[in-house]
């Protein structure tokens, strides 16, 4: 198996505003893979049809093997979920709640589920509606190492917590990887926090996917270019040209992507000069993407 998940020509439509249209993506096995896009993109619609919570008008949905939602309970035991919203009962406590999760999977470790709660800093007496927010997200967290998923699936797990909590959960979810190789599909508007580890990159909006690179590519390949006489018309480029803007009479501004170096020669070729070519960061390289996938689906 190549891919942990495998999602073809996915359609779903929640009432009359939002739909999923036609949505394919893929996830390598043993890739951190970020899902990113703006609140309301379909980020967590999308999760949910993974985990078989929704239900596809069309298209099919394969994860770590099994077909979604037919086999989703097969599929489940092996996937360890950090929700965006708390799923927990507020009146039990950590020590309770972590006995009642445990009861669900073969695979729980308790040793680990301890190191975690002491890396953490959880008191198991306390339960669980009394935690704070960063206190809240590091038990879901642990809930979701602890039963040794091959697959973690994590929507927004860092949203509104403080750095100090970002960077211990984080931290924990790149040691999990690096011990067991499992796969990470994390969702997130956070962009630069995915920047330091994922190595690939997704950009959902209104339900479709924008692009889907390895993030090295993303990053790189992405880039502001600074260009004297530039052609009328661009003609077929070797690079995808996602906005162009005029500075004066005789310079434009380009914004590409899947650019390499020896696509320079391409200016030459149309009588242009190429005067600068500037990196952007992987903040930018979104937005400029992002802007782009609007413009040609206005």
């Amino acid at each position: 198996m190549t891919h942990a998940v495998a999602i073809q020509h996915l359609h779903y439509r929640a009432g009359k505003r939002f739909a999923i249209p036609d949505l394919t993506l893929t996830v390598p096995t043993g890739a951190i893979y970020g899902f990113l896009g703006p609140n309301g993109s379909g980020k967590t619609t999308t999760i949910r049809l993974m985990l078989g919570m929704l239900r596809p008008a069309g298209g099919t949905i394969t994860v770590l093997g099994h077909g979604v939602p037919n086999d989703v309970p097969r599929a489940l035991a092996r996937i360890g979920y950090v929700p965006e919203q708390p799923h927990v009962d507020p009146t039990l406590t950590i020590d309770e709640t972590m006995r009642f999760h445990a009861a669900f999977f073969s695979t729980w470790d308790w040793p680990w589920a301890r190191q975690l709660a002491a890396t953490f800093a959880l008191d198991g007496g306390q339960p669980f509606g009394r935690l704070s927010k960063g206190e809240k997200g590091k038990l879901l967290m642990l809930l979701a190492l602890a039963q040794r998923p091959e697959l973690l699936v994590l929507d927004e797990p860092t949203e509104g917590l403080d750095p100090v909590v970002r960077r211990d959960l984080l931290a924990a979810i790149i040691e999990y990887v690096s011990q067991r190789e499992a796969t990470v599909f994390i969702s997130s508007h956070l962009i630069h926090e995915l920047e330091r580890f994922c190595d690939w990159v997704a950009v959902m909006d209104d339900g479709r996917l924008a692009a889907e690179v390895p993030m090295e590519r993303f990053k790189n390949s992405v880039k502001r270019l600074r260009i004297a006489n530039p052609p009328r018309t661009p003609g077929d480029t070797p690079f995808v040209l996602l906005a162009r803007e005029s500075t004066n009479g005789r310079a434009e501004t380009w914004i590409v992507r899947d650019w390499a170096p020896a696509m320079a020669a391409y200016f030459e070729r149309t009588g242009s000069s190429l005067d600068d070519i500037i990196d952007l960061d992987l903040e930018e390289a979104f937005v400029e993407v992002l802007r782009a996938f609007r413009a040609r689906n206005r």
